[in-house]
């Protein structure tokens, strides 16, 4: 009797609620002047003057006129006077919700049989009888789960005999409009689950019946869903951001997804992780919070260069929408090239990378922006000490065409300018910007186009007669097309360009200007066909063009005596298609299998010199040359890669992983240095030298702990290489018309082990990682020459046995938060000098072996301050400050050891530190 009493008093607050809100739009009058608007206009200015939100089936086609005048009417009446004679049915529920259909009546009140009990959670589902009810219902954004929340998906007609039926939608953020990728989308009952697209886009298969659906993101509020599920059929969702929360930092999008998730090696990293961790000057950096992950390396402290597994930083693959960016560095490798504004997530795969990528051996590091608010108007700007940031976004034509701008620049010379003179740094300067722009069009639900353009330049000198410069652009287009519930494709093409050079001007006569580019035009086409829940098939081909200028040399002008000097011009085609298909083989056990196979055509024109046969590659040995014509391949190299992971699913929060995956790189980054610089250029591989390749065995166990708010990992791997290339002593790099008389293929292995601590909820929230590795390479080149530290193994310049990283953040109020971030790393090796002897007239140096001896060990903790705004809904602007210190204990990290010769004679070795004491900084950032 009690509990009769209360769902008495229930429905009666839910009837009186309704017909107060139906009575409260009923009583608005509107008065508007409609020529030939479009059904999409219409929509427009009725949300508008009505404040209702318009729900378009998309069976409607936009090319219908609506010519209208009305006065003082009612939604109703303005409806009904819209579509008298088109066809067009509509309904208006008590939300404020306009349906508008064709061909399909909408029920948006509770169905005649609500209070049977097939409806009753505790009654047994019959997915075989099922009434007739039409598609109905939207998506309300709040995620409460009421009886006016039961959504009848597909209709009896359209049943199939097979007793599943699928479930595709698109989920967006409800507040700006944009796509969401990586939300979790899970049947409660049948524990089943998927995840969406890069666009958004869902598709999940069930039993016909009744199911709850629930779907959630990092930083939005969970929505459920009570689905009646008769035939295939459509659910868009829209989700909240979560305004008050104590989940600060999260890698994943999801909680549980590194248990469910086949794929090993795998991190994401948010926007929202990004902006937490305190960095060099407060500028947030993309790429320097992917260094306190597991298995990922700094070369050095002012370097973004960075070591993943063993593998040199040219190995690493960074695509920023699809575009390739060769060099990510602002600022001497001070900050990362990539403005995080404008970014929506990273994906760092460190193993098991998937087959529609290749080109490179170690890494996937795939950056994906934002696409803009398509709802409303807004912007970003950030300034601090050293640099400053724009970022507007909003609706080119409201809710299909959005636009994203950012604009990032530097006024550094002020601080060059506080180096003291004795350094003999005190003319120096720098200077750079980047700029982002995308537009997004949403032509109809199966088809969408992405326009994405990216520029970045650096320009600088240290305070000597030589500047250098340096920069990437790159444009994409990107169409995503769906082909049915089952079934998409996406297709991008591009273009990329890297340049850098130097030149010196100070005395005319030997003013020079050194230049090198590189040039792409990529065309991607990739699909998946969705059979089931347990199986996916992902198919697709791709093809790259290479154009590659190894260097110009030239005069500045008429009074300079330099010999003009220009390298060939460098041609390649790089192609390859790929299957892999992720199946459930038993309820506990799921493998991802896929073949890659790739193609690669060194074209010419191109001269390229014979040497002795079986005699070492050097200058006096060249006794001949062959040449090829435009077009004509000089050689090819090809084969398959292969790519395989395996879950073994031992309860809900453990599982064990196994991934094997083979590589190749076509593309070589030639540098004397263990850092990205740049001078480094680019080499492809040709008839005298040969792609890299590698293969990779990895074993991870996951297991999570209260509820899967404490995450833990733990991944051992071992990498083989092989014609890696290094370089002999005195190697002379830059214009060097046979550059293959100064490297040497090496051999090269790498092992390890990592461990991951992560707690993703809470107020206080972060991860601790440690990773045990070694790297290792000899020369495996017999016709090299020369013999490096006897044939034997040595490590490689960036072999860093230890590297600990620990990550936090503590939020005090909803406001106000402090994040700390530590870090510990072994010392990276170097060749030492260990004696001197007298010879020709004069001292030489008598070298250790190869990477004998290593540098003292890295160690810095920074830690911020963040206040966020105050968090009101309807202010105008929002300010946000974060106030830190970087390198808190002002350690003395050495970057390099180097020898000078005293005026005494004596050989003196001294550390260099960029950054010996503790760097205050400070940011305030504006949203609008």
């Amino acid at each position: 009797m009690k509990h009769s009493l209360t769902l008495c008093l229930c429905l009666a607050l839910l009837i009186i609620t309704s017909e107060s809100k139906c009575q409260q739009l009923s009583s608005v009058n509107i008065t508007a002047d409609f020529k030939s608007s479009t059904l999409a206009g219409f929509a427009d200015q009725l949300e508008s003057k009505a404040r209702v939100i318009v729900y378009i089936d998309p069976a409607l086609e936009d090319s219908i006129p609506i010519s209208l005048k009305v006065t003082n009417a009612t939604v109703k009446e303005l409806l009904e006077q819209a579509f008298q004679n088109t066809g067009i049915l509509f309904e208006v529920d008590s939300e404020r919700h306009v349906f508008l259909t064709k061909g399909k009546e909408i029920e948006v009140g509770l169905p005649p049989d609500f209070f049977n009990d097939e409806l009753n959670p505790s009654s047994p589902s019959n997915h075989n009888t099922l009434p007739d009810y039409s598609a109905s219902g939207t998506n309300e954004p709040d995620g409460k789960l009421t009886g006016s929340n039961w959504m009848m998906i597909g209709s009896k007609e359209n049943r199939n005999r097979s007793n599943m039926a699928t479930v595709t939608g698109t989920i967006r953020n409800f507040k700006t409009g944009e796509s969401l990728p990586g939300v979790s989308v899970v049947s409660d009952d049948t524990h089943t689950g998927v995840s969406s697209d890069p666009s958004g886009k869902y598709s999940i298969s069930l039993p016909q019946g009744d199911h709850f659906l629930s779907f959630s993101y990092m930083g939005m509020n969970e929505v459920r869903r009570a689905v009646r599920l008769i035939s295939d059929g459509k659910l868009d969702v829209e989700m909240q951001e979560r305004v008050i929360t104590l989940k600060g930092i999260n890698i994943s999008a999801d909680q549980g997804i590194n248990i469910r998730r086949v794929q090993m090696g795998v991190d994401k990293l948010t926007a929202q992780a990004i902006k937490q961790i305190p960095t060099l000057f407060g500028e947030k950096d993309i790429l320097k919070v992917a260094l306190s992950l597991p298995g990922v390396k700094a070369v050095n402290e002012a370097s973004i260069g960075f070591n993943v597994r063993g593998g040199s930083s040219d190995q690493n693959l960074i695509l920023f929408n699809n575009s390739t960016i060769y060099n990510p560095t602002h600022l001497f490798g001070f900050f990362s090239a990539i403005n995080s504004d404008v970014v929506k997530d990273i994906q760092l795969y460190k193993s098991c990378i998937p087959p529609k990528y290749g080109g490179r051996l170690s890494s996937l590091l795939e950056i994906t922006s934002r696409e803009g608010i398509v709802n409303k108007f807004s912007g970003t700007i950030g300034i601090g000490l050293l640099t400053s940031h724009l970022t507007l976004e909003g609706p080119i034509f409201k809710g299909k065409t959005s636009f994203l701008l950012g604009v990032r620049t530097t006024y550094s010379d002020w601080l060059l300018n506080q180096i003291p003179k004795s350094s003999g740094y005190t003319n120096s300067s720098a200077s750079f910007y980047d700029l982002n722009l995308s537009i997004y069009h949403q032509f109809n639900q199966k088809n969408n186009l992405l326009l994405s353009a990216y520029r970045s330049q650096d320009k600088f000198n240290l305070g000597e007669d030589t500047s250098y410069n340096y920069l990437d652009n790159s444009f994409s287009m990107r169409w995503r097309h769906l082909f049915s519930s089952k079934c998409n494709g996406v297709i991008v093409t591009g273009y990329d360009e890297y340049k850098s050079g130097n030149s010196n001007t100070a005395t005319p006569v030997s003013a020079y200007d050194f230049t090198f580019d590189i040039h792409q035009l990529f065309l991607k086409a990739d699909f998946n066909y969705y059979f089931n829940p347990g199986n996916t098939l992902n198919f697709g081909i791709n093809t790259l063009h290479y154009r590659l200028n190894p260097g110009s040399y030239q005069p500045v002008s008429s009074l300079s005596l330099v010999k003009p000097d220009r390298l060939q011009t460098e041609q390649a085609l790089e192609s390859a298609f790929y299957v892999n298909e992720e199946i459930d083989l038993t309820r506990n056990l799921t493998a991802d299998a896929g073949i890659r196979y790739s193609l690669y055509n060194f074209l010419g024109p191109a001269k390229i010199f014979i040497y002795q046969p079986n005699q070492p590659r050097t200058a006096s040995n060249i006794i001949d040359s062959t040449s090829y014509s435009r077009g004509k391949t000089g050689k090819r190299y090809y084969g398959p890669e292969y790519r395989l992971s395996v879950r073994w699913a031992l309860s809900e929060d453990l599982s064990l992983k196994a991934g094997y995956n083979t590589l190749r790189q076509y593309l070589h980054m030639i540098s004397n240095t263990a850092a990205m610089s740049p001078t480094d250029i680019w080499k492809l591989s040709d008839p005298n030298i040969k792609p890299q390749y590698g293969d990779q065995l990895s074993l991870g166990i996951y297991k999570n702990f209260r509820s899967n708010s404490i995450e833990t990992s733990i991944e051992i791997y071992y990498k083989h290489i092989q014609d890696y290339l290094d370089y002999k002593n005195g190697a002379v790099l830059l214009m060097n018309h046979h550059l293959e008389t100064e490297v040497y293929t090496t051999r090269g292995k790498a092992y390890g082990v990592e461990f991951m601590f992560k707690k993703v909820a809470g107020k206080l929230n972060g991860w601790f990682s440690y990773t045990y590795s070694r790297t290792f390479i000899r020369m495996d080149d017999a016709l090299a020459g020369e013999e490096v530290n006897h044939g034997n193994y040595y490590p490689a310049g960036y072999d860093k046995p230890h590297d600990f990283s620990l990550v936090g953040n503590y939020k005090f109020t909803h406001r106000y938060s402090i994040s700390l971030n530590m870090t510990y790393s072994t010392g990276r090796p170097f060749t030492m000098i260990i004696g001197k002897f007298y010879f020709n007239g004069g001292y030489r140096a008598i070298y250790s072996e190869r990477n004998a001896f290593r540098v003292p060990d890295y160690f810095r903790a920074d830690l911020s301050m963040n206040i966020d705004g105050n968090h009101k809904i309807y202010q105008l602007v929002h300010g946000f400050w974060t106030f830190g210190i970087y390198n808190l204990t002002g350690r003395k990290n050495p970057y390099s050891i180097y020898f000078i010769t005293s005026s005494t004679g004596q050989l003196q070795g001294y550390k260099l530190s960029i950054f010996g004491s503790a760097i205050p900084f400070v940011t305030y950032t504006l949203k609008f």
